[in-house]
């Protein structure tokens, strides 16, 4: 068992070294690191994960976010095997989605760190919390938890939105009460774009009325028909110039490309998503 005491001695020097991101990320023409969603593209990813990332960063991406915790391993890779893996592509490893839990905080934070994760994400709510009001307020509780200790370890902690959070409840919006019940110091969220717009609201009003708070972007674009299916970044109808106008009060850190399926070559597709964001 991982003790308090030795979770923290242990991770001290790693937390230290996660809190800063390298320079070479912030190059002249870029304002934010561009990553990538690896489920985005997780059929190459399962197929051929190192072969992935070469191609990831010929397209210029700088950064990727995982989806392929388990037992301790990133996509089978020992924590430090995987970081090693993605560094020697010349990408970082910046941030992870995790199944994290009061429970296992500890541990999946101090994997983390080793394959050089700067951010801790939650990808999803349980059912359980998602019953009524009061299960997103034990959410929120739960989320102060886990955010305490990630802080402690010296990982940020997130969580990021689908489209069940913007379902009202008694006149109440969840994500509102996730938002006003979680320590903006021990948890942060990962907005994503499309998920915000498709539950009926538009993200510009939350950077206004939570400014600080969304470090994390998943940009997803939609298409403009009926189907609301994602899309290539810029050729949908979400507004992101206006977005990123409005980042810095977002408190935006790094934004990360994600896309649910293509219609297009997927290699193609996520290219196209880069050159646009790049081109912003």
């Amino acid at each position: 068992m991982i003790t308090r005491r030795k979770f923290i001695k242990s991770t001290a020097i790693a937390g230290l070294a996660t809190t800063l991101i390298p320079k070479s990320l912030f190059a002249a023409d870029l304002h934010y690191p561009i990553g990538i969603q690896l489920y985005t593209i997780r059929d190459m990813v399962s197929n051929d994960l190192p072969g992935t990332l070469k191609i990831l960063a010929e397209i210029g991406y700088n950064t990727i976010e995982a989806a392929g915790y388990g037992d301790g391993k990133f996509y089978g890779y020992e924590p430090n095997e995987f970081k090693k893996l993605v560094e020697d592509t010349g990408l970082i490893p910046l941030s992870t989605h995790s199944g994290v839990t009061i429970e296992n905080a500890a541990k999946v934070a101090e994997d983390s760190i080793r394959a050089g994760m700067r951010y801790l994400v939650l990808p999803s709510l349980g059912s359980d919390y998602r019953k009524d009001m009061d299960g997103y307020k034990r959410a929120a509780e739960d989320f102060n938890k886990i955010g305490e200790v990630c802080k402690l370890a010296g990982i940020s902690f997130g969580y990021h939105n689908h489209g069940f959070e913007f379902v009202k409840m008694n006149g109440e919006v969840p994500y509102n009460v996730l938002l006003e019940n979680t320590d903006p110091e021990l948890v942060f969220m990962q907005v994503d774009t499309y998920w915000m717009v498709y539950g009926g609201y538009d993200p510009l009003d939350y950077f206004n009325s939570y400014p600080g708070q969304f470090k994390l972007w998943h940009v997803k674009d939609m298409v403009e028909d009926e189907s609301q299916e994602s899309t290539e970044i810029g050729s949908g109808k979400l507004d992101f110039p206006a977005y990123f106008d409005m980042a810095k009060t977002a408190g935006l850190e790094a934004v990360f490309v994600e896309q649910e399926s293509f219609k297009i070559d997927p290699v193609k597709s996520i290219t196209k998503s880069y050159q646009y964001l790049k081109s912003l």
